[in-house]
C-alpha cells in the first residue's frame, strides 16, 4: 500500500473533523432521509430516485464524511475506528489515505475521461430530446405509473421526428426507444463512448457525482458533496425538459418543444455547464494530487 499525502499536509484534530463530519451529515441528510422515508412508504419519485438509484452509491456511504485530498489526521482512539485500512493508514502519529496499486490504475482511468471531456468542445444543441426519444413510440413510457406524460404520444413523437437528435452521451442512448436510435446524429456503442463525451451535455455533468464518488474516500466529502449538489440540480431540469407532467412533484415544464422553452433549457444548461466546468476542474486536480504522489501522473495523457 501507499502513501497519498503530499509535503505539509493539513493536520485535522478530532474537534475539527468532528465538527465537519457533523456539518456534512446535516447537508447530506435533506436528501437522504425523505429517500428513506419514501422508500420505507413504496412511494417512488420519479426525479430524485435517479440519485440513488442510478448512481450506485449507498445513502450511509454519502453520510459518511472523509477528509479531502492533503487532509491528514490526528492519531485518536475514535479516528482509528472510523477511518479504517484498506482505504487508511496510520503512521508517524496520523491517520491518512491509502491506495493500492488497482485503485491508481482506477483512478488514473477516470482522470484520461475527466481530461479528454474537459478538452471538448460544449454541445447546448440537443435540448434534453433524449427523455422524448426514450419514450418515443410509447412501448416503454419508464414513469408512467407516478407521471404521465404531459403531451399526446402522437405529439411526443411528432417532437422527436422534428428536431435532430444529437446525444452523446451512451448511457442516455442506451435508454432510447429501439426506433429512435436511428435518429440520432451520431452512432454511440459501449466501446467508444467516452470518446465522445462532452461538457455541455447533462448527463456527462451529472457524472461528475459517479466519478467523485468512485474516487472516495481519497477525494473527500466536500467535493463528493458539490458534485451531489450539482447532479440534484441537472436531474430537476432533465426531467422538466421530458414529456413528463410532474406537478404533482411541484415542478414547471420546460417546453422544449416550444421556441422559448428551448431557449430556457440552453439558458440553464449553460449556467450548471459553467458549475459543472470548475468541478471537473477541482475533480482533476484532486486526482493528479493523488497520483503525482505515486509518480504516476506523468503517465496520464
Amino acid at each position: 500500500m501507499l502513501d497519498t499525502s503530499l509535503c505539509d499536509p493539513q493536520v485535522l484534530t478530532p474537534t475539527e473533523w468532528r465538527a465537519r463530519a457533523h456539518t456534512h451529515l446535516e447537508r447530506v441528510q435533506r436528501w437522504t432521509v425523505p429517500h428513506r422515508e419514501r422508500r420505507s412508504r413504496q412511494e417512488p419519485h420519479p426525479v430524485h430516485d435517479f440519485l440513488f438509484q442510478y448512481y450506485m452509491y449507498s445513502p450511509a456511504k454519502l453520510e459518511a464524511w472523509h477528509p479531502g485530498v492533503g487532509e491528514v489526521l490526528a492519531d485518536s482512539p475514535e479516528g482509528r475506528e472510523r477511518f479504517e485500512p484498506p482505504c487508511y493508514r496510520v503512521a508517524d502519529g496520523l491517520i491518512r489515505h491509502d491506495l493500492s496499486d488497482d485503485d491508481i490504475e482506477q483512478q488514473r482511468s477516470v482522470l484520461d475521461l475527466l481530461l479528454s471531456t474537459q478538452r471538448q468542445p460544449a454541445n447546448l444543441g440537443c435540448f434534453g430530446v433524449h427523455e422524448w426519444a426514450m419514450v418515443y413510440g410509447g412501448d416503454d413510457v419508464r414513469h408512467r405509473e407516478t407521471a404521465p406524460l404531459r403531451l399526446s404520444q402522437k405529439q411526443v413523437d411528432d417532437f422527436v421526428e422534428s428536431r435532430p437528435v444529437v446525444c452523446t452521451h451512451f448511457d442516455a442512448f442506451r435508454f432510447f426507444a429501439p426506433q429512435a436510435k436511428p435518429l440520432n446524429r451520431m452512432e454511440l456503442a459501449w466501446s467508444t463512448r467516452h470518446e465522445v463525451e462532452q461538457p455541455g451535455c447533462i448527463h456527462a455533468n451529472m457524472d461528475l457525482y459517479r466519478w467523485a464518488y468512485g474516487a472516495m474516500p481519497w477525494i473527500g466529502s466536500d467535493l463528493l458533496w458539490q458534485t451531489f449538489d450539482l447532479a440534484s440540480e441537472l436531474r430537476v431540469l432533465d426531467m422538466q425538459a421530458s414529456p413528463y407532467d410532474l406537478g404533482d412533484f411541484g415542478l414547471e415544464p420546460v417546453r422544449v418543444e416550444t421556441k422559448e422553452g428551448r431557449v430556457e433549457y440552453r439558458l440553464r444548461q449553460r449556467e450548471l455547464g459553467e458549475r459543472a466546468a470548475g468541478l471537473r476542474s477541482k475533480l482533476i486536480a484532486a486526482l493528479q494530487h493523488l497520483l503525482a504522489s505515486h509518480g504516476a501522473a506523468d503517465r496520464v495523457q
